[in-house]
């Protein structure tokens, strides 16, 4: 009995077994999927992904170093060109310039003294020249000795060369004043500096500072604000692939979408192409620029945008989805000779021998895409196979 019973299970899981392998072959057999032949338009677009930008972005720093005493404008303020944005502190650039201004004083003291020095030694000159002039005459009617006569040219030489002396010592107090003139001078810029001012016209897209922050510019400038001069206006950069670059061309219409607003449909216009190319893991790409309006601004710099250019089209035409002409199916020569004498199609082996017409068709699907590559009155039907 114990036996009989082991028999019957034995036989129930072979049953199993076998149930089991047949749904799982039948699993694996193609299954065809017919799809109708339709008339309309075809088109050929290159894609790509870019970044939206501000068509001027004008990065505003300090050319000083100080604390940020305080702040005028933050994100998203609107800005007029020369309006004050930010105050660095100005206390120790006041007081060099109050010291740069004594030490002008200073020099130009200086320089009255020197001038006024040049005018005593211009006169005393003048007088030992008359006494050595009068010596020379007194000395020839013998009434003067030649040693006062030496001594009266001594003197006369002296006061020549004094005068020479205050005439260099002139240059000199004028120079320091010119010199301390130059330092008054950067003294006020390095105070006007600390006032930071908006160059353009245009909105603050970035604050990067706070009141009370220290700014450090001995090696190079350091960001505060980056100002957009007009947002209605923009473009976005857009890396296109070396392969697709010879398909486009300046002026034509672009239409891209934004992860924003996913329902709305923009376009611009191709402005430029770039000739710097950037390569990334031995990929090629160059910067495509588009023009686009932002009337209402919508679009935000920073955005990625989603590009579509369309390069070729082709109006009213048959169309078979691109799935069936690329799908090759796992069977064997005579199967697919059959498949095609079925649906009344040319197989490949004919269509090479057909020549001329099969080779116009070959070149109207590299030109227009697979969709386009059905003839009137060619294919009413196509079985494509998903595996």
């Amino acid at each position: 009995m114990l036996k009989r019973h082991w028999l019957i299970v034995g036989l129930v899981v072979v049953a199993i077994a076998v149930f089991a392998a047949f749904q799982f072959k039948g699993a694996d057999k193609p299954q065809y999927f017919t799809v109708k032949v339709d008339r309309g338009d075809v088109r050929e677009v290159v894609e790509a992904t870019g970044t939206i930008n501000a068509v001027t972005t004008v990065q505003v720093g300090s050319q000083v170093s100080g604390t940020i005493s305080h702040l005028f404008a933050d994100f998203n303020s609107k800005v007029k060109k020369g309006q004050l944005i930010a105050q660095i502190e100005p206390s120790l650039f006041e007081g060099t310039l109050l010291q740069a201004k004594a030490d002008l004083a200073n020099a130009r003291a200086n320089l009255l003294t020197a001038k006024a020095n040049l005018e005593k030694a211009q006169a005393t000159a003048l007088q030992t020249k008359a006494d050595y002039d009068r010596t020379v005459n007194l000395t020839k009617e013998g009434v003067m000795s030649p040693q006062q006569l030496d001594l009266a040219k001594a003197n006369a030489d002296s006061a020549t060369a004094s005068v020479s002396g205050g005439q260099a010592q002139v240059t000199q107090a004028a120079a320091q004043v010119q010199q301390k003139e130059a330092a008054v001078t950067v003294a006020q810029t390095n105070l006007n500096y600390t006032s930071i001012h908006a160059p353009i016209d245009g909105t603050v897209i970035a604050r990067n500072v706070d009141v009370g922050q220290t700014v450090a510019a001995s090696l190079q400038a350091p960001t505060l604000f980056t100002i957009a001069q007009d947002l209605t206006k923009m473009q976005v950069y857009a890396s296109t692939d070396e392969s697709d670059v010879g398909m486009i061309r300046t002026g034509q219409v672009v239409n891209f979408k934004v992860d924003a607003y996913p329902k709305d449909t923009f376009s611009g216009r191709v402005s430029q192409v770039r000739m710097n190319a950037t390569t990334v893991q031995n990929v090629v790409t160059y910067n495509t620029v588009i023009d686009f309006d932002n009337p209402d601004t919508k679009l935000f710099p920073g955005m990625t945008a989603y590009i579509t250019i369309p390069v070729a089209s082709a109006k009213n035409v048959l169309r078979v989805p691109n799935g069936a002409l690329r799908y090759k199916p796992d069977m064997k020569p005579e199967e697919i000779r059959a498949l095609y004498q079925k649906y009344g199609l040319t197989s490949g082996e004919q269509a090479r021998a057909a020549g001329g017409a099969s080779a116009r068709r070959s070149r109207r699907c590299r030109r227009y895409g697979a969709d386009a590559c059905a003839q009137d009155g060619y294919i009413d039907r196509l079985e494509v196979a998903s595996g």
